[in-house]
């Protein structure tokens, strides 16, 4: 423990009479018993963060090539192309006859988010009219070898934000794909 030793002072017959000095002694034994109760109380009741990820369905390794190809009603899917410097477009249905687009468009809910909310509820109310189960919307996302990461992230977060539960990320582009997002001028990204 602590311990403090002071001396007398002169120790002399003559000359002023001192008051004679108690030892002082501070025990920190009660203080480092605390600070471990403490120590050893906040590990135990402290949340460590999660891991923040999305899921992802990834294709089997090996398809099978006796399945049929899974027909898709071209009113349900829509195409989103990332381009450089943060361009985006998409379309509705099939390039050669859309149904809407090809149409540049921003990141963020004045951009895609309210385009996809507005496609899907279009695309639930075709479904009810065709008397067919709700099949929600279909979206294929297509990022470009100069699209940068930041915008594939953006977009999956879209998905999630809006509702898509149906959506892939396609690399192949047809050549009139590659022409449309070449083509298209670049949109500031909001931040």
């Amino acid at each position: 423990m602590a311990e403090l030793n002071t001396g007398d002072g002169g120790g002399g017959k003559g000359g002023k009479v001192r008051s004679k000095k108690q030892n002082s002694k501070v025990d920190l034994t009660a203080m480092v018993d605390l600070a471990f109760l403490l120590i050893t109380f906040f590990m135990l009741t402290t949340t460590l963060s999660k891991p923040q990820s999305m899921d992802l369905s990834l294709p089997d390794k090996d398809p099978k090539d006796d399945a049929p190809p899974v027909k898709v009603d071209e009113n349900r899917t829509m195409t989103v192309m990332l381009g450089a410097d943060n361009k985006m477009v998409y379309y509705m249905g099939l390039l050669a006859t859309p149904i809407a687009g090809p149409k540049e468009i921003a990141y963020g809910k004045d951009g895609i988010r309210k385009e996809l909310l507005s496609r899907k509820k279009s695309v639930l109310a075709y479904s009810a009219a065709l008397g067919k189960p709700k099949n929600g919307i279909i979206v294929i996302i297509k990022p470009t070898k100069k699209s940068n990461y930041r915008n594939l992230v953006d977009i999956l977060d879209e998905m999630a934000i809006s509702g898509v539960d149906t959506y892939a990320i396609v690399p192949e582009f047809t050549p009139e794909e590659t022409k449309l997002i070449d083509k298209s001028p670049a949109v500031e990204t909001p931040q």
